[in-house]
């Protein structure tokens, strides 16, 4: 159970350290002045509330240098009502300590620690009750707001959020433009100054040295925010709208999605933070036993390819023939999961209201065969809802769809949302579906079933709460490959401390047929970014290291299975586990290159990614444990490697080494490097 408590020094069943201090005489100077600070365990980090003339605003420092200037909070409800200026009821501050252990993920136990500040304010306007907190963490700050149910408070409908971040001095920063309906971006590296309409998560370096990243964490009940920017150093929380303009809707009560700083002196600091996660309530599952991270394979990338297709025809890819070809190869190599998509009827209908049925296979797909046959094998099938955004319709069969699969024997469920949501005007990511992909979540709980979302909202650690969402897209990943330019091989060394700051992605990584011109006559033009000389812009050992560095519970191994049979470095995903003991970032620098480190039991895995330049590395192996000896067995870019002329040469090396020793990683061009290395008993 994920809510175990490891550290018997905290007295109290609650973990809270009975501080609450009452606001002292020295500390304001009237009910509409205040200035507190409250500093995280190590002393590192301090942020400064203050409450001027009833207009409550933040700060941020660390290790003495300021990241964050006064900042101003609030909101404004319908009909204008400005709700922006407060007396102060009460302040309080509070400690928290525990240890908890995740059901699956980067950690296998993680410790959440901070100090928190509580205001307890009174609109000067229409004497409302609304709360603040503020949190700080050894590894950042956040903050949200609560309206408290109360007499004369019945509907909530913000027209905007007033909070504001003024950055201080000079940053760099690594963005993608926002919109309201899509996540499937590349990303720009720019002054902060030109940094306009921001996506979260968004990560800046500061000319100090330190970087941060702005997330938001338990989106529930609200919108998505993304950022504006209003002058060169500040941006306002922008909030993606209902279809009639208003941002939120609210019943007697409104609790913000936290506002998130991470806060680190190197690229993998970011990484490393289990900020995101913290921020989320506990574990709700009493049962998780039926949750199980797995590698997994697919009849997905033969469609993209145009070798086979979603809809019934004579090139139909989910036919009870096919599958058990896949089952074959999955079970022969230790690979637990295969996704099927296309077995259900309405794919020729798509864009069309009600175009999907959610429990009835083509004629040329047996699904309680294919299960059976699965189990039989011990490859658990993976099933597939796609709803073209029509979220209407899969609402009205959720209930039935989810029974079905589970009557059937599938415990894991892929969703897809390609296409524009209903009700029509509403925005992907608004409210409306935010309450939607968490019902869908809820529901999938209820019924023991495990979520890999595509087409999401923005991922915010509620994978804490409800482990069954195990993984998701909202990133432009390995399918734009097949039928557009592609993703260059800078994409992959940004998103870790962009999209993978939001938490899992299922990328689809492990492609070893790289070259893929030779499909464009093979499918029908999509759109106009199939250019008709399509490739995966990357060489064999990045597609393997890149299923160590970019993380997914759920990691598909993304290729056809005769392009994997018979492969020697197919052997790395075989071994790879998708939980982890351990992660380490070895050494990254932001869109140039990746080290990451992952441990599980005694055994290493590490995966190296570079961008268009090739590149040599030296890494210690501090972290190993001294006086034993590893065997390594190294997947790396061939001698004359390059993405481009020659990515599909790789060598397999093994060697001895010890914790005294260092990796010398010669990475290709848009190369990589993959190992594993495991202690010699």
């Amino acid at each position: 159970m994920e809510h175990k408590l490891l550290h018997p020094r905290i007295a109290s069943a609650s973990l809270l350290l009975a501080l609450s201090l009452l606001v002292s005489a020295t500390s304001w100077a009237g009910p509409k002045s205040y200035s507190n600070a409250i500093t995280s365990p190590s002393k590192q980090i301090k942020a400064t509330v203050t409450l001027r003339n009833g207009r409550p605003c933040y700060s941020l420092v660390y290790k003495n240098d300021t990241l964050v200037l006064p900042s101003s909070l609030g909101f404004v409800l319908q009909n204008r009502d400005s709700l922006t200026r407060f007396s102060l009821v009460k302040a309080s501050i509070s400690k928290f300590d525990e240890t908890w252990k995740p059901v699956w993920g980067q950690y296998s136990s993680v410790r959440n620690r901070y100090t928190e500040m509580k205001l307890e304010l009174r609109d000067l306007k229409k004497s409302r009750l609304v709360n603040l907190f503020f949190r700080t963490y050894d590894d950042g700050f956040a903050f949200r707001y609560e309206i408290p149910e109360q007499n004369g408070v019945d509907d909530i409908v913000v027209t905007s959020e007033e909070s504001r971040v003024k950055f201080a001095g000079s940053y760099r920063c690594w963005w993608s433009w926002a919109d309201y309906n899509t996540l499937e971006k590349t990303f720009y590296q720019t002054p902060l100054d030109s940094a306009t309409h921001v996506a979260m998560p968004f990560t800046l370096q500061k000319s100090t040295g330190t970087y941060i990243t702005m997330h938001e964490a338990a989106i529930d009940r609200y919108s998505t925010m993304t950022l504006k920017r209003e002058n060169a150093s500040t941006f306002k929380g922008n909030l993606a709208p209902w279809g009639d303009g208003t941002l939120v809707k609210c019943k007697k009560s409104l609790k913000t999605p936290w506002r998130l700083f991470v806060v680190a002196d190197r690229p993998g600091g970011l990484i490393e933070s289990n900020l995101v996660l913290n921020l989320n309530e506990p574990c709700k599952l009493p049962d998780v036993s039926w949750i199980t991270p797995m590698t997994y394979i697919g009849i997905w990338w033969e469609m993209h390819l145009g070798i086979g297709t979603w809809n019934m025809g004579p090139k139909h890819s989910a036919t009870t023939e096919n599958a058990i070809r896949y089952i074959d190869f999955a079970a022969a190599h230790g690979i637990k999961g295969l996704v099927i998509e296309g077995w259900n009827t309405g794919w020729e209908n798509w864009g069309k209201k009600g175009a999907f049925d959610f429990v009835t296979p083509y004629p040329d797909f047996d699904i309680k065969k294919v299960v059976d046959y699965g189990k039989s094998k011990e490859v658990a099938i993976i099933g597939h809802h796609e709803t073209g955004g029509d979220t209407q319709t899969y609402e009205q069969q959720l209930d039935s769809a989810f029974a079905f699969y589970k009557k059937v024997g599938i415990d894991i469920v892929k969703t897809g949302y390609a296409g524009p949501v209903t009700p029509e005007g509403e925005n992907h990511h608004g409210q409306c579906m935010v309450e939607h992909y968490n019902k869908v979540m809820r529901t999938a709980a209820k019924y023991k079933i495990m979520l890999d979302v595509h087409e999401p909202i923005v991922l915010s650690g509620l994978s804490r709460t409800y482990p069954n969402l195990m993984t998701a897209e909202g990133v432009r990943g390995m399918e734009w490959n097949a039928w557009s330019e592609g993703n260059p091989p800078s994409h992959t060394c940004t998103l870790p401390f962009l999209r993978g700051m939001a938490g899992p992605m299922d990328y689809t990584p492990g492609i070893f047929d790289i070259d893929l011109s030779k499909y464009a006559g093979k499918r029908q033009k999509w759109n106009d970014l199939d250019n008709g000389h399509s490739a995966v812009h990357s060489t064999i050992a990045n597609q393997l290291a890149l299923m160590v560095v970019l993380y997914s519970p759920l990691q598909m191994a993304a290729d056809l299975p005769e392009n994997y049979e018979g492969n020697p470095a197919f052997k790395f995903i075989e071994q790879l586990p998708t939980s982890w003991d351990e992660t380490r970032v070895l050494d990254a620098s932001i869109g140039e290159y990746v080290v990451t480190a992952r441990r599980k039991g005694t055994t290493w895995y590490i995966g190296a990614i570079s961008n268009e330049k090739a590149r040599e590395l030296s890494i210690p192996l501090s972290l190993l444990t001294a006086g034993k000896k590893y065997r390594a067995v190294s997947y790396v870019d061939g001698s004359n490697a390059h993405y481009e002329t020659n990515p599909e040469a790789i060598d397999i090396k093994t060697s001895t080494v010890t914790k005294a020793d260092r990796l010398t990683l010669k990475l290709a061009a848009g190369g990589g490097a993959a190992i594993r290395i495991e202690e010699v008993k």
